[in-house]
C-alpha cells in the first residue's frame, strides 16, 4: 500500500475522487474554506512557474552551447521539429475532432462558488515571458563567454528548482487538484464532462501511435534502413516508461534495446538516446496540446484561436527541450504557457494537471519509443556526412 501511495497518478486519482465526492455533499460554509485553499495553493504554484522556467531552460541552453557541434545542432533541430510537428498535428486534430465530441459547453451550474474570504497574494518574481527571455539570453551569453561560474550556478539552480518541484509542488498537487475538482463538482461541471474525458484520452493515445509510425517511416526513408529493426527491440522500454512515467528512469532499458538493433550505429545510440531522453518529448507535447484545447472548450466554451495555438506550439517545443525527464515534467515546465498564452485560470490549470498526469505514462512511452526513430535519423545523417566514431565521441553531449 505504501508503494501504491508513492505513485503520483494514484495520489492524484485519490484527490480527484475525494474532491468530486466532497463537492457533491459540501454546503456553502465548507466551500468557503475550500475556495480559500484553492486560491492559496494556486498562488503558490503560480509563484513557482518563473523559477521552473529559468531553472530548466537556461542550464539546458548552456549545455548545448558549450558542446555545440554539427551533429548536436542537427540532433536538437530534429528533436524540436518532431515536437512542434506533433503539436501542430494535435492542433489540427483538435480543431477537427473536439467540436464533434459530446462536450457540454453550456453547463447548467446548479450552485455558484462563494467568494474568497481570505487572499494571500504571492506575486511572481517576474512574468513568465520575462523568465523565458531571461533564460535564453543568460544561457546563450554564458555559453558564448564560456563563463564557468555562471554555468555552474545555473546547474546548481536547476538542482534547487527540481528539489522545489519534487518536495513542494508535486506533493501539493493532489491537494490543489482535489480542491479544484471539489469546486467543479460543487458547480455541477464534472458530472456532465466525465464521458468527454474518456473520449479525449483514447483519442490522444491513438495519436501517439500515429505519430510514432510516421516518425519511424520518415526515419527509414531518410536512413535507407528498415525501421522495424529498431521498433522490435523497444517493447521493454515502452513498458518500463508506462510503469515509471519517466524518460530518465527508462534510459537504461532504452539503451539496452537500441544497442540490440542491427541498423543503429552504436556510437549514435550512446550519443543520441541519452540526449533525446532529455530534449525529445513529442508524446507529451502532443498530449498537452490536445488536452489544452479540450479543456478550453469544456470550461470556456471555445477553442483557442489559430494564431494563439501556433504561438503556443512553437514555444511549447522550446519548453519541452528544457523540461526534466521526470513524471509530469513537460506540463510543469510549461505551466507559464498555459496561463500566459492560453490564459487558463486556476480551474483550467488544475484540470490540465490532473488529466495530463493520469495518462502521462503513455505520453512518456511515446517519447521514449520515438527516440529510436530519431537515433535512426542520426545514423543516416552520420553515414551521409562520413562522421566517424571519433567525431561523435569528441562531443561531450551527455551531462
Amino acid at each position: 500500500m505504501k508503494r501504491l501511495w508513492g505513485s503520483l497518478p494514484f495520489r492524484l486519482l485519490v484527490g480527484i475522487v475525494l474532491g468530486i465526492i466532497c463537492g457533491l455533499f459540501f454546503n456553502e460554509g465548507i466551500m468557503k474554506v475550500i475556495v480559500v485553499l484553492q486560491y492559496v495553493l494556486g498562488q503558490l504554484i503560480t509563484f513557482c512557474v518563473p523559477l521552473i522556467v529559468i531553472g530548466f531552460i537556461a542550464p539546458s541552453i548552456t549545455r548545448l552551447g558549450k558542446n555545440a557541434s554539427r551533429l548536436l545542432i542537427f540532433a536538437v533541430a530534429i528533436a524540436y521539429t518532431s515536437s512542434i510537428c506533433a503539436a501542430f498535428m494535435s492542433t489540427a486534430a483538435g480543431y477537427g475532432i473536439i467540436p464533434h465530441l459530446s462536450i457540454a459547453t453550456d453547463v447548467a451550474e446548479s450552485r455558484t462558488l462563494p467568494g474568497v474570504l481570505f487572499q494571500l497574494n504571492i506575486p511572481q518574481i517576474m512574468s513568465v515571458m520575462s523568465a523565458l527571455v531571461f533564460s535564453v539570453l543568460v544561457g546563450l551569453a554564458a555559453a558564448w563567454t564560456r563563463s564557468t561560474v555562471t554555468t555552474n550556478l545555473l546547474e546548481e539552480f536547476q538542482t534547487i528548482v527540481l528539489s522545489i518541484v519534487k518536495r513542494i509542488v508535486i506533493p501539493v498537487l493532489p491537494f490543489y487538484i482535489g480542491v479544484n475538482f471539489c469546486a467543479l463538482s460543487y458547480e455541477g461541471v464534472i458530472t456532465q464532462q466525465a464521458p468527454a474525458f474518456l473520449q479525449i484520452i483514447v483519442i490522444v493515445m491513438a495519436g501517439h501511435f500515429i505519430w510514432m509510425a510516421l516518425l519511424y517511416a520518415l526515419a527509414g526513408i531518410y536512413s535507407h534502413k528498415n525501421p522495424l529493426e529498431v521498433v522490435k527491440h523497444y517493447g521493454p522500454a515502452y513498458l518500463t516508461a508506462v510503469g515509471t512515467m519517466s524518460s530518465a528512469a527508462t534510459l537504461a532499458v532504452a539503451l539496452e534495446g537500441a544497442n540490440k538493433s542491427s541498423v543503429l550505429r552504436k556510437d549514435m545510440v550512446s550519443f543520441g538516446i541519452p540526449l533525446f531522453a532529455n530534449i525529445h518529448l513529442c508524446g507529451s507535447v502532443l498530449t498537452e496540446v490536445f488536452f489544452c484545447m479540450a479543456i478550453s472548450k469544456m470550461l470556456y466554451g471555445t477553442l483557442p484561436g489559430v494564431s494563439t495555438m501556433i504561438i503556443f506550439c512553437l514555444l511549447l517545443g522550446i519548453f519541452a527541450i528544457g523540461a526534466p525527464g521526470v513524471p509530469g515534467g513537460t506540463v510543469m515546465a510549461s505551466l507559464g504557457l498555459i496561463t500566459g498564452v492560453l490564459l487558463f485560470e486556476d480551474q483550467g490549470t488544475a484540470l490540465m494537471l490532473a488529466i495530463f498526469a493520469l495518462q502521462d505514462s503513455f505520453g512518456t512511452a511515446c517519447n521514449v519509443t520515438s527516440d529510436g526513430a530519431l537515433t535512426l535519423i542520426l545514423t543516416g545523417y552520420a553515414d551521409r556526412h562520413g562522421l566517424s566514431e571519433k567525431d561523435v565521441s569528441g562531443t561531450d553531449t551527455v551531462s
